[in-house]
């Protein structure tokens, strides 16, 4: 596997499941802008449960960057050309608004406003040159 970091825009929406065994996890899928001006699907599957939770807040057309294990794979659309694309196991993901969140916490914090004292004035005998 090659671990990968993905950005893109949902497309559909986000689905929460139960495995056979019990375990919930997430699924989504990722359209992401290819270099040479195309996209591709990214398939996604969250267990972690913070990642699940970021997923199922976003909706169809929202933006995500996600980071997980990528496994190249193909499709076959309906003219029968195949395409590519790439399977994660997202181990974290962050959405726009997290971000804002963060950058909102990583701004240094404002003194108090204060009044400052005038500068003191200077007589022309003050000066040394």
């Amino acid at each position: 596997m090659i671990d990968g970091l993905i950005a893109g825009k949902v497309y559909g929406q986000p689905q929460q499941r139960t495995g056979k065994s019990g375990k919930r996890f997430t699924t989504a899928k990722i359209r992401a802008a290819t270099g040479n001006g195309e996209s591709m699907f990214v398939n996604v599957i969250a267990f972690d449960t913070a990642a699940q939770a970021a997923m199922l807040t976003l909706g169809d057309g929202d933006s995500a960057a996600l980071a997980g294990s990528l496994t190249p794979t193909a499709w076959t659309d309906k003219e029968g050309q195949p395409r590519p694309s790439l399977d994660m196991i997202a181990a974290s993901v962050m959405t726009p608004y997290q971000l804002a969140k963060r950058r909102k916490a990583a701004e240094p914090t404002k003194p108090a406003h204060h009044q400052a004292a005038p500068p003191a004035s200077l007589d022309d005998d003050d000066l040394d040159f």
